[in-house]
This record gives C-alpha cells, structure tokens and sequence, in this order.
C-alpha cells in the first residue's frame, strides 16, 4: 500500500504517536524530486508525508500553465504510479501552506474533487490539506478552519492548521521574526474550542514556538519547544475540570490532547527537535534542507565537468555530461541521503508499517 488510504494515514499517525517519533513531510516541486523523497523513504524504511506548496504545485502543471489544481493532482497522480515500485512503505499525500488568497484556487476545490471522489467509491487524491491561516485575526483562521474541517471529513482527508505566524519567507509568503511567532496557552484553547477534538473530524494542529522558514546562521532563530507542553498542559487541564467536553475515542497520549506540526526547522538542535516530539510532534516539515541537498550536488557535477557541460572555446561538449540524467541521479542521490538523515533524526527509520 505505498500511497496511503485515509484509514492507513490515520495510523501512521497513531503509531508515530504512540511510538513518540515524527514523520518528515518532503517538499517537492518535481517528479525528479518526487522520486528522491521515494528513493530516501525506501532507504531509511520509513514511512513519511510528500507534500507541494503553492508554488509547488503551480510549477507541477508547467510554468505557462501554472495552476494549482492541475500540477497537485498530477502530482498525486504520478506519485501512485511510481511509488507502486516501493511496496514496503506508506506515503502520505498532503498540499502545503494555502493562505487564504489561495483558497478559492487551490484547497476548496481539491476538497470538493476529493469528496465526489469519496461519493463514487473512490480514494481521495490527497490524504491532507493544510489552511494557513497564520496571516488573519485567530477568531478568523478558526472560523475558516471550521469551513475546512467539515469538508475535509466528507473528503475523507485530514486538516492541518497553523496557529500564530512562522518567520521568514515561503512561496512568497514571508513574515516578520518576532514575538508572533510565539503562540500561547490561551490560542490552544480556543483551538480546542472552536474545533473540538476529534468529535467533528481530525486534524493537526502547528502551533509557532518560534520556528522560522529558510536558512539562518546560529543564534538568530529562538525555539522555544517547551511552549508546546504548556500549550497541551492548558487543553488538558481544562478538560479534567470538565471545561472541555471528554470525546469518545479521543487520542490523548501523556495527557496531550493535540497532535502536532514542526514548521520551520531548518537548523534546529537535535535535542530542540526531541523535546517538540515528545510534546506531541507527528509531523515535521522539511524543504531547505532538501532543496538545498538537491541543488548542491547540481553545482558540484557542473563545477567538477565544467569543459564537458558547456562548449568551451568552440569545442563539443560532453553529452554524458550534459545529459540531465548525468547530474539528475546525482542530485537524486543527494536529496534521499538528507531524507534518510531526516527519517534518522526523528526516529521514524526502520518502522514502516508492513
């Protein structure tokens, strides 16, 4: 089962949960790099989340086409095909960060595709969608999310929410690094209830605790993983006085009753990136790390055959050389050793589920 159905996507996240690891979600903007996600997951036995933005998904379709909805279901669409070659994994299909001008374009009518999908026997493209509504009044990103999380459980998929604002920039979206990115006990609780937990429909929730997007030197990002704990502590309290309501089934682990997202976690400390998993972490976002993986070993095959890649000084070139699967593979290669390193580092290498 390579693609997930949403039954098996839920657990996957059950298990990584109960199991206290995370699973990487890979940003990709390519069936190059589509297939070195793969290739990582199936070296590091685990399973794990593809995922296009966007931008992403815009640049899927082609740059003169440039529409969302078309580059993400046929991102999903290939994706199924080749990862039918990697029968001992499950990957999960989710779109990345829709703000809300992007709504109307991109994550609404995946959902209502997926639904009718759903309606006629079938399995949604996507196993998750996530609404970015980190850029509006909180009152508002929940009463979207609410919108959202009603569609998403016709659709059969899971809704990932962000909760105050992560630094630095993405697909064009950028904020400012600042005390925003600090979300709070009190913003937890008026998650919990405005959207229940779990009795109308799951989700996950990435709530800020400092994370920023993009690369930056040592010092500049303050995490603040421990936020996160405070942040479980305040719902859970609340529903031991009986504030919150006690729902049937409701996965709560170590009296935490939200699971959670790592956005922004380029350059974070092993130990930042442990104490987030173990207040809740299921998921973890990783793109410029990846990204960069995949585009230095690029820059190092075209420095190394520098005289075989162009026709210096009148000459022939090397077309092995310039063949995009010359330096292709080598950045292919690159891209799954980072994933591995990825798998690795949150402790989802080695347990794919079988």
């Amino acid at each position: 089962m390579p693609i997930a159905t949403p039954e098996r996507y839920e657990a996957m996240l059950d298990a990584a949960r109960a199991g206290g690891y995370a699973f990487p979600a890979i940003n990709v903007t390519s069936t190059q790099t589509l297939n070195a996600a793969l290739q990582g997951f199936a070296d590091a036995e685990s399973d794990g989340i593809i995922q296009v933005s966007v931008g992403g998904s815009a640049y899927f379709s082609g740059q003169r086409v440039a529409d969302r909805v078309t580059g993400s279901l046929a991102f999903a669409a290939f994706a199924r095909e080749v990862a039918r070659k990697y029968p001992n994994i499950t990957v999960a299909l989710h779109t990345d960060h829709c703000a809300k001008q992007y709504l109307d374009d991109w994550v609404r009518p995946l959902l209502d595709i997926e639904a009718d999908q759903v309606a006629h026997g079938q399995e949604p493209a996507f196993q998750s969608h996530m609404w970015d509504g980190s850029t509006v009044p909180l009152a508002e990103n929940l009463k979207i999310a609410r919108e959202l999380l009603e569609k998403s459980q016709k659709a059969h998929t899971i809704l990932e929410i962000e909760i105050g604002a992560v630094g630095g920039e993405e697909d064009g979206h950028s904020a400012a690094i600042n005390d925003k990115l600090y979300s709070t006990p009190e913003d937890g609780l008026r998650v919990a209830r405005a959207l229940g937990l779990g009795e109308r429909g799951r989700y996950t929730a990435a709530f800020t605790f400092g994370n920023v997007h993009g690369a930056y030197k040592p010092g500049v990002v303050k995490l603040r993983p421990e936020l996160l704990g405070e942040i479980q502590s305040a719902v859970w309290e609340e529903i031991e006085r009986g504030e919150l309501p006690r729902v049937p089934g409701m996965k709560v682990l170590n009296g935490e009753p939200f699971e959670l997202v790592f956005h922004g976690g380029s350059g974070s400390t092993p130990a930042e990136i442990a104490e987030a998993v173990a207040h809740g972490v299921v998921k973890m976002n990783i793109d410029t790390d990846t990204q960069y993986a995949f585009t230095r070993a690029i820059a190092n095959h075209m420095f190394k055959h520098y005289d075989e890649v162009l026709k210096v000084d009148g000459e022939v070139g090397n077309k092995k050389m310039y063949d995009p699967r010359s330096w292709g593979r080598e950045a292919e290669d690159a891209m799954a050793a980072r994933v591995v390193e990825a798998c690795k580092q949150l402790g989802s290498a080695g347990r794919a589920m079988h």
